[in-house]
């Protein structure tokens, strides 16, 4: 198995990170893409955990980013119930489906799980994270925030980091607010990096 470093993300990888998440993302959800902007702009909001916010280093290079953000279930008890919700995470293109996905992920969790939070929810593909823990949050009774009942939710996945937290706990789960920019302070930022051709491709979600 390759040597890998894990490390905290420094303020002089931003800019690296970024580029690293943009060729990740560019016109697999949408024509171009907005997660580059997306963990600009989580880094300065309150929700956002410095403790885990990673890179994933090979050969001394950096080859994988993931991150965390506080989040929260507004339970039908009346509770709110603290969890986190993740990413954007992403491996550098050439390096993809090698496995460096899964062991930064199960790095990732393990430092969520050491330092005490409960749970992660966040939106997926279960084939990939399933191999992580990771279930449909539906099994839990958490909902996602704004979809119509009987929607297709398999997207929505959930982990348990400490077992049995989510016991007894229904409700719905609060995409953290700072995940939803601006496609225009988007597209001015994209303009900060090299140009890249947006194409419009088949089974985008926008």
């Amino acid at each position: 198995m390759d040597k890998v470093v894990f490390r905290l993300e420094k303020p002089e990888d931003y800019r690296f990170v970024e580029n690293m998440i943009r060729e990740s993302f560019w016109n697999v959800y949408r024509p171009g893409c907005l997660e580059h902007f997306v963990i600009h702009e989580l880094r300065s909001d309150p929700a956002f955990i410095p403790e885990l916010d990673f890179v994933m280093e090979k050969d001394g290079a950096i080859i994988g980013q993931n991150m965390f953000m506080k989040t929260v279930i507004d339970a039908d008890d009346g509770r709110t119930v603290d969890v986190l919700t993740m990413g954007p995470i992403c491996i550098t293109p050439p390096l993809k489906r090698r496995g460096y996905g899964k062991r930064l992920l199960d790095f990732s969790l393990e430092k969520a799980t050491e330092i005490g939070f409960g749970a992660v929810l966040f939106e997926g593909n279960i084939g990939f994270y399933g191999k992580s823990g990771f279930t449909y949050a539906g099994e839990f009774g958490i909902r996602y925030h704004d979809l119509p009942e009987g929607a297709d939710s398999s997207f929505f996945l959930c982990r348990e980091l400490i077992p049995g937290y989510l016991d007894g706990v229904t409700g719905v789960y609060q995409t953290p607010a700072g995940y939803y920019v601006d496609p225009d302070q988007a597209e001015a930022f994209d303009r900060g990096f090299a140009p890249k051709v947006k194409l419009k491709l088949p089974g985008q979600l926008v």
